[in-house]
């Protein structure tokens, strides 16, 4: 078989075809600066996924919103002026990190508020895609990365509200699922237009980690189903996230239709068995990942590393398979090394007959 580039093999494995060997593919490059000579080697080694922006605006919200920020000590307190009332966020900040401590949406009758906000679209500027798209050429995978319409609710209200706001009022919640499902499908409308030709969709754990099935196919499968047959219109990747367990999940993911997922994690992380979910749902996804950055990557010696890399090429076989971590973006070098070194263990794999 020819050698293949990099992005020939993980869209072969996204056909569910078998590539020359299995992809070995991090997602996005740690903790190494873009132009280091490590992460130089690890877009020329590997078969990784890129991140390329697409810049613009809201898609969601708009421009229209109206927000005013004030300091208290160390809080910004934004509030948003809709027609229906304000609406306040209160952010915190320490040396180390920051955090929201009071989220805009605290019930479901605040969806009627922040609904009454004027929307204005943005116009997706993709320019900074196809520059990185130019850059990367065939040693990758570009993808713009983008938040299904769960995120609105999800992010507006905090964890336990939103939580709440579900158990309380269902179709309030999928209203605003809906109208931002709305407003996403024209952005990526006009995006895929544009030339942008490959998506990476965050959000669906929003719903099978703090909801459970039924949210999950009401407010995700539902509407990402309409997402991604747009993406697949103009002929662009689609690509999924989603932590957490997904055994249950199996089934959805597939109905949903996109090309390819991740992180599938492993016990004791996560609930998924390798080999089980390729039989159930490997001839209609690709999955990515079963290996975590930060507690095997990361941490163990390069011989652990390999031979545990080695175990999971046995179990996912040669076709619908992309090796890699769970997509924390936490791995520094130790880890761009140790995915270096796993292209070997998929070569030696290929050449014993995992591959032909």
């Amino acid at each position: 078989m020819p050698r293949m580039t990099s992005r020939q093999r993980i869209l072969t494995a996204m056909r569910h075809e078998q590539p020359d060997r299995v992809p070995v593919s991090p997602f996005g490059l740690g903790h190494l600066p873009y132009e280091s000579e490590v992460a130089k080697r690890l877009i020329a080694l590997t078969d990784p996924f890129i991140d390329g922006p697409v810049w613009g605006g809201d898609p969601i919200l708009g421009t229209a919103v109206q927000a005013t920020n004030e300091e208290d000590g160390d809080a910004t307190i934004t509030t948003y002026h809709t027609p229906a009332g304000d609406l306040t966020m209160r952010r915190r900040r320490t040396s180390v990190t920051a955090a929201t401590v009071e989220f805009p949406l605290k019930t479901a009758e605040d969806i009627r508020k922040i609904l009454s906000i004027p929307y204005e679209p943005p116009e997706p500027n993709v320019e900074p895609f196809l520059q990185r798209r130019a850059e990367i050429g065939e040693d990758a995978m570009v993808l713009a990365g983008m938040g299904d319409a769960i995120c609105f609710p999800a992010t507006f209200f905090s964890p336990e509200d939103f939580c709440l706001a579900w158990a309380d009022d269902p179709d309030a919640l999928e209203h605003m699922v809906s109208v931002a499902a709305e407003r996403l499908n024209r952005w990526v409308q006009k995006a895929g237009a544009a030339g942008v030709d490959g998506w990476r969709i965050v959000g669906g754990e929003y719903a099978s980690v703090q909801l459970g099935p039924e949210a999950f196919r009401r407010l995700v499968v539902k509407y990402d189903r309409e997402l991604v047959d747009i993406m697949r219109h103009h002929g662009a990747v689609s690509y999924f996230h989603n932590h957490g367990p997904t055994m249950r999940y199996l089934g959805d993911f597939a109905d949903i239709g996109f090309d390819a997922a991740d992180p599938f994690e492993a016990p004791p992380w996560g609930d998924c068995d390798l080999r089980a979910a390729m039989e159930r749902i490997g001839d209609r996804v690709c999955l990515v990942g079963n290996l975590d950055d930060m507690e095997i990557i990361e941490k163990r010696r390069r011989d652990e590393v390999l031979e545990i890399a080695r175990e999971r090429l046995e179990a996912a076989g040669p076709r619908s398979f992309c090796l890699g971590g769970t997509a924390s973006g936490t791995y520094t070098e130790k880890g761009a090394e140790n995915f270096i070194a796993m292209v070997a263990i998929a070569e030696d794999y290929a050449r014993s007959g995992g591959a032909t």
